[in-house]
C-alpha cells in the first residue's frame, strides 16, 4: 500500500476519534476535536500531493479519498446539526451537492469518462474545511451587527456548494441528458 493511500486510511481511522472527542462537551476534548479535524484536512491535501508528486495514483486512492472526504465533513455537519450550530436545511444542501456530483461522477465513469474537480469545486472544499474548522474553535459567536461570523461562513459555504453543484451539473449535462431527450424509456 502506498503513502498516498495509508494516509487516506488514517483519515477514515481518525473520523470516529473526532467524532468521539467532539461529543465529550468539555474544553479538553473540543480543542483535541479541533486537533484531529485538522490533522484529517491536512491529511487529504498531503495524499493528494505525495500520490501525484511520485506517480503513485492507484483506483483505491480515486476511489477512498473522495469518500473519505465526504465521510469526514459529513461527521462534523451531523454533530453541528445535533449541537444546533448548523440547520438541517444547510446540511440537506451541502450532503445534496456531494450525492449529485458524485452520482453524476459515477455515471461518467461508466461511460469510461472523468469529471475533474472544478473551481467552484476546489472553492467549495476549502471554505468547508475552513468553515468547520472555525465552527469547531471553542469560541462562542463572534458578533457581527445581528449576525455571528459563524453564521456568515455558514451561508457562504451553502452559497459555494450550491453553485459548485449547478456548475458541476451544467457542465456536465451531457452524461445526464439522455434521461430528457430518449423515448419510450
Amino acid at each position: 500500500m502506498t503513502l498516498p493511500n495509508i494516509l487516506t486510511c488514517v483519515r477514515v481511522l481518525l473520523i470516529p476519534v473526532f467524532m468521539v472527542l467532539a461529543y465529550q462537551n468539555n474544553l479538553p476534548c473540543d480543542i483535541a476535536a479541533l486537533i484531529v479535524y485538522v490533522v484529517a484536512c491536512l491529511t487529504d491535501y498531503v495524499d493528494g500531493y505525495l500520490a501525484r508528486k511520485n506517480n503513485q495514483v492507484t483506483n483505491f486512492g480515486k476511489f477512498m479519498d473522495p469518500v473519505a472526504d465526504k465521510l469526514l465533513v459529513m461527521a462534523a455537519l451531523l454533530i453541528f446539526i445535533e449541537d444546533g450550530t448548523i440547520p438541517a436545511w444547510a446540511v440537506a444542501i451541502i450532503l445534496g451537492r456531494e450525492f449529485i456530483v458524485s452520482a453524476l461522477r459515477m455515471v461518467a465513469a461508466s461511460e469510461g469518462l472523468v469529471i475533474a474537480a472544478n473551481m467552484w469545486g476546489k472553492a467549495k472544499t476549502m471554505i468547508t474545511m475552513i468553515t468547520l474548522i472555525f465552527l469547531l474553535c471553542p469560541i462562542g459567536p463572534i458578533l457581527l451587527g445581528p449576525v455571528s461570523l459563524q453564521d456568515i461562513m455558514i451561508w457562504i459555504t451553502v452559497i459555494i456548494t450550491a453553485i459548485s453543484g449547478v456548475t458541476y451539473i451544467i457542465d456536465n449535462f451531457s452524461v445526464i441528458k439522455d434521461g430528457f431527450t430518449q423515448k419510450g424509456a
